[in-house]
């Protein structure tokens, strides 16, 4: 098929993957704020933002001892313009606010790129320019979302309920999944946004990975509740208590989340589908290009099933995982789209 249409594929896979991935966040995000400790509130924040890779508005998301009395407080780090914030004893409604606003810039913010509104249109757009290589029942079921978030704002959703607003947007994404995967034709044009769908999906699980490995490395114990909202962020908590019980061990989850082939949003289940899609694609018009981008999925998936269960420094593989699937992506670029 056409580079073009190729890359529309690609990223219209690529950006509703994103757009599905940060509403689950956001989703169990949402939850914690009626019932959870101000401090896991703010770490949930953090790891968001920094699985991202973006900076809040106003800055850094930092934890502060108080002064004078056992109550947290809460300091913004230094932002873009330089100033620093004064530190402010956190109260149930100042967490309310400044959650309000981390969940705006996240969602609706159309200046933020990685915001689930620039990412659900970016893939619609994308969608659009491809209208010729997707059919009927799929265009009508991306459009239903998108004219749905036109209509909304983040104050109408705060005041109603924003958990189920995620929830709702995660099924409608899925859904378009599921029509696509129903009524698309298996040619060239499903395997890229296959193959799209899953390279982004196992930089997104590195990345999210990554942020609590640090996360913890940084804290005097891990909190379990960080842990099982990583395993309801992919659908792992009722696999994980069949498996392994209700006691939550980081250890025992990373593995269920890296390595489990049985698991649909497991990492191994990601890097598997995204072999399996480079081979159906083929060779691109550069052969020697094409090889090395099929060796590079082959080291990704052997990172996971042969170097991970005896690896001592999970962290350090993690990191290769994710360099490795950026590598990817830029070979699959250069193979396919910019040749």
């Amino acid at each position: 098929m056409l580079a073009r249409s190729a890359r529309g594929l690609y990223w219209m896979g690529r950006y509703l993957e994103r757009a599905d991935h940060l509403s689950r966040m956001l989703q169990l995000q949402a939850e914690a704020l009626v019932d959870r400790p101000t401090g896991e509130i703010y770490s949930g924040w953090r790891r968001i933002y920094r699985s991202l890779d973006r900076e809040p508005p106003g800055g850094g998301l930092e934890l502060a001892p108080s002064h004078g009395g056992t109550a947290p407080q809460f300091q913004r780090a230094e932002g873009p313009s330089g100033q620093v914030q004064a530190q402010r004893r956190i109260s149930d409604d100042y967490t309310l606010a400044d959650s309000f606003t981390l969940a705006d810039d996240l969602t609706f913010e159309r200046a933020n790129p990685s915001s689930m509104w620039s990412c659900f249109a970016s893939g619609r757009e994308n969608a659009r320019q491809m209208r010729h290589c997707i059919n009927a029942e799929m265009w009508r079921s991306l459009n239903l979302t998108y004219l749905k978030l036109q209509r909304i704002r983040m104050l109408d959703i705060w005041l109603a309920s924003p958990e189920g607003f995620y929830t709702e947007t995660a099924e409608d994404i899925e859904t378009f999944m599921g029509v696509a995967a129903a009524t698309m034709y298996r040619d060239e044009g499903w395997h890229f946004m296959q193959l799209g769908r899953f390279i982004e999906r196992s930089q997104l699980a590195s990345s999210l990975l990554l942020t609590q490995l640090e996360e913890d490395e940084g804290a005097a114990e891990h909190t379990e509740s960080d842990w099982t909202t990583l395993l309801r962020i992919y659908r792992a908590q009722d696999a994980y208590t069949r498996v392994s019980g209700v006691e939550i061990s980081p250890g025992v989850a990373l593995d269920l989340l890296v390595t489990d082939p049985l698991l649909p949003d497991s990492m191994r289940r990601a890097l598997d589908t995204v072999a399996q899609e480079l081979a159906a694609i083929g060779s691109g018009p550069d052969r020697e290009s094409s090889a090395a981008a099929n060796r590079m999925a082959g080291r990704l998936r052997s990172l996971v099933l042969y170097e991970w269960p005896d690896s001592s420094d999970k962290l350090r593989l993690l990191v290769s995982i994710a360099d490795l699937s950026r590598q990817l992506h830029s070979l699959v670029s250069v193979v396919y789209f910019d040749y």
